[in-house]
This record gives structure tokens, C-alpha cells and sequence, in this order.
């Protein structure tokens, strides 16, 4: 097995201990690995798309970032068929319905995954049409 070494804050560690802890991995190693497989299974779903998908979008990010994450939307407002959001807590969540290539859905997909200020990104398949 390779080793990787990570540099995360103080604040990320807490709270990846504390995830650690609730679901009751144990070792960070073994965590981290799990997430990892999440992530590439994820990404594996995005890229098999093919054809015309119906999707929704399901984003969390800090309230204050909300500029930032519009103006990813903002590129994608031609395929965008419904845009629901929320604040809670300083978070804000986005719901957002496409119905758009494949293509398009991974570029937002992706876009939201490299975004420092996205906390989380979920996506969901409705249809595919091939």
C-alpha cells in the first residue's frame, strides 16, 4: 500500500475525528480511504453519462460564498430547468434541476467539485437518454 502525506487545518481534523468517530472507522487511514472510493465512484458515475441526462443537483456551501457559487450557475442557466435555494445556519443549498447533455452535466459537476467554496455536491440521474 502507498502512503500519502496530507496537510489539512485544525478545524478539518475536528471534525474528521469526529466523523471518524461516529461511524466508527479505526483508523483516519481507513476513512480517508473509504472517502476516497466515494469520490471515484462518484466521478465514475458522472463520466459513463452518455446522451441527454435529467438530473438534480443538490450543492451546500458557506452563505457568504453564495457570489461565487452563482456565477458557476450563472454559466449553466440555459439548461437549468428549476433552481430552488435555502439558507440554514450559514449554510446555503442549492437544488437545482438540468435536463442537458452529458457533457454539460459533468462541466457543472466538476466545476462545483473544484470549488473551494462548494462544501458538498450530490447528483442524482433521473433519466438518461442515449
Amino acid at each position: 500500500m502507498e502512503i500519502l502525506s496530507i496537510s489539512i487545518d485544525k478545524e478539518a481534523l475536528r471534525q474528521l475525528e469526529g466523523v471518524q468517530k461516529r461511524l466508527g472507522f479505526k483508523s483516519r487511514s481507513k476513512m480517508l480511504r473509504s472517502a476516497m472510493q466515494s469520490l471515484v465512484k462518484d466521478y465514475e458515475g458522472i463520466e459513463a453519462l452518455r446522451g441527454d441526462v435529467e438530473s438534480v443537483f443538490v450543492i451546500t456551501y458557506k452563505e457568504a460564498e453564495k457570489n461565487h457559487v452563482s456565477d458557476i450557475l450563472h454559466r449553466f442557466k440555459d439548461v437549468v430547468e428549476t433552481e430552488m435555494h435555502h439558507h440554514h445556519a450559514g449554510t446555503g443549498i442549492d437544488v437545482i434541476n438540468l435536463d442537458t447533455s452529458a457533457d454539460r452535466t459533468r462541466e457543472l459537476f466538476n466545476a462545483l467539485k473544484r470549488s473551494k467554496c462548494v462544501h458538498s455536491v450530490n447528483c442524482s440521474v433521473i433519466s438518461e437518454r442515449k
